[in-house]
């Protein structure tokens, strides 16, 4: 099965929980799937700027990236974290590779907003980088950063960077792995399965805010593009990417349905 795994979160910031879903991983990989991950690292990169004085500014959700910023997202999503994240797969015995949007060019992006600085929005992707990666033996590890066709350089949300990179990967599983045990209710239970009828609801009556407000209208992005089928699940599980594409029910599972989000 050829999937495409988000990660974000704690699972990049603590060691312990880095090298278990590099682990989970890796156990896919041997166990025959195809797979390509993508990261963000908004935790890492709150505490660099914070290191170097420089206070993090957000407009609905999304960093405001100025110049300054714009150099440490290439030092911290492009560096620190990938090679990190990479370095932990390479423990596992996986032939991780890092890489960005930029590279390829992978995913193309435009501007966002102009308020929001160096901030894109992806525009188009170009698989031919993954493929021929995978095609040598190596797993792909893509850093939320592109690039446009004018040689400028994007900040892009790490959720929307996975939706770019799918759309022209064409995987049959999207797998968001967040801090959380999937989409929770008005009452803060988890919900098995959701349609985009679904999703809506959620959004339209505030249930859904913050991080998983974005999970979820990527993930109607991405089943409108015709990503066959979009998991939530909580990436502190043990073997969770194993158990996920052996259609456990963990987390939360989203698939097409009434047109919403």
């Amino acid at each position: 099965m050829k999937a495409l795994v988000k990660l974000g979160g704690t699972l990049l910031d603590e060691p312990d929980l880095r090298r278990q879903v590099c682990q989970s991983i890796a156990a896919a990989v041997r166990a025959g799937h195809t797979l390509v991950a993508v990261h963000g690292g908004g935790r890492q990169m709150t505490r660099f700027l914070s290191q170097m004085g420089v206070e993090s500014r957000f407009v609905e959700g999304l960093r405001v990236t100025t110049d300054e910023t714009l150099d440490a997202v290439l030092k911290v999503f492009a560096g620190s974290v990938n090679k990190l994240l990479v370095s932990s797969l390479i423990e596992t015995g996986v032939a991780a590779v890092g890489l960005s949007g930029i590279d390829g060019p992978l995913v193309e992006a435009e501007l966002l907003k102009e308020e929001l600085g160096h901030v894109g929005k992806p525009v188009r992707s170009n698989p031919a980088l993954l493929n021929c990666l995978l095609g040598a033996g190596f797993v792909p590890v893509v850093a939320c950063v592109a690039g446009s066709r004018d040689g400028r350089i994007f900040n892009v949300n790490a959720d929307q960077m996975a939706v770019a990179c799918a759309v022209g990967f064409r995987p049959d599983l999207l797998l968001f792995l967040t801090d959380v045990e999937g989409v929770l209710d008005a009452e803060g239970k988890r919900i098995p399965q959701l349609d985009r009828e679904g999703m809506q609801e959620l959004i339209s009556g505030g249930v859904a805010k913050g991080g998983m407000l974005a999970k979820l209208r990527a993930a109607a992005e991405a089943l409108e593009a015709g990503i066959p089928q979009v998991v939530i699940a909580p990436g502190k599980e043990p073997g969770v990417i194993g158990r996920v594409l052996a259609a456990e029910p963990l987390g939360t599972r989203l698939s097409g349905g009434p047109a919403g989000v």
